[in-house]
């Protein structure tokens, strides 16, 4: 399902390196935010019609990262997005950095459904938990 795996090119450009050409292990927070932000756009949704629409957005609860191998300059990355569970207000996603198939980056993000006036949790919107789907 596409909902579940999700992968998106993202080249290594010099802003996201440190002097000595190696990834900025914040960098990858930013590749795996865009990744999702992607999904959530090839589903349907996009943050402007999340909070329009449902008067919602997606906040970070937590994220377990493992850095395996570092990214360089130019290098072309794919990152993943794969749904592992979906509760009432949560999402949890597993996502890793790739880069020629070898695994960089592997992390855990705990995404939570918040109101957008309140800031606290809310069921995720009906559509959006039909597009999901069930997790692998």
């Amino acid at each position: 399902m596409l909902s579940s795996n999700f992968l998106l090119p993202i080249r290594v450009y010099y802003q996201d390196t440190d002097t000595g050409g190696v990834v900025y292990h914040a960098s990858y927070l930013n590749f795996m935010e865009r990744a999702r932000y992607e999904w959530l756009r090839e589903l349907g949704f996009n943050a402007k019609s999340m909070t329009e629409t449902h008067n919602i957005f997606f906040m970070i609860r937590s994220i377990q990262i493992d850095y395996v191998k570092p990214a360089v300059l130019d290098d072309l990355l794919n990152v993943t997005v794969t749904v592992k569970e979906v509760g009432r207000s949560r999402i949890t996603l597993f996502q890793e950095v790739l880069c020629s198939q070898v695994k960089l980056v592997s992390a855990t993000v705990h995404v939570v459904c918040v109101g957008a006036d309140t800031l606290k949790p809310v069921s995720i919107p009906v559509p959006l938990r039909e597009k999901i789907g069930k997790p692998e």
